[in-house]
């Protein structure tokens, strides 16, 4: 049985912030954790201000693509983060579930590549907390 923990971020699409968390994830981890996302209603491609706003900080995303929730996946990782307000899930009993309410600087009018750098910052910050959490001794 692995004693390293894994994570599962979701969103709606996985296109966006999902994928920003586990790219985030991934790079600040450095294979402490293991990282997944997945998407409730997954749409056909990557945002693209997502991708250029990790880019921007040494994530790389080639080779990511939306994907659905895996019931089985689902059931097998230790905690699950639910990014944003619109994603719904169920999870099965005894998997942690954490709700991330992240910034949306739309709401403030800010758009663009602007907004997706704000939205991944707020990921990044939540993202170093988690990995803090993770991998402290109990």
């Amino acid at each position: 049985m692995s004693t390293t923990p894994s994570v599962l971020f979701v969103c709606v699409k996985n296109g966006g912030k999902s994928q920003m968390a586990a790219g985030l994830m991934r790079q600040a981890a450095a294979g402490q954790v293991v990282v997944h996302s997945a998407g409730t209603s997954p749409g056909g491609s990557l945002n693209a201000l997502s991708v250029q706003s990790l880019t921007e900080v040494g994530v790389d995303l080639t080779g990511e693509s939306p994907k659905p929730v895996d019931p089985d996946l689902l059931s097998t990782v230790d905690t699950v983060v639910v990014l944003g307000r619109e994603a719904q899930l169920d999870a099965p009993a005894g998997v942690r579930v954490i709700h991330w309410d992240t910034d949306e600087p739309s709401e403030r009018g800010i758009e663009g590549i602007e907004r997706m750098r704000l939205v991944r910052d707020d990921i990044s910050a939540r993202v170093h907390e988690l990995l803090t959490e993770l991998t402290s001794p109990a």
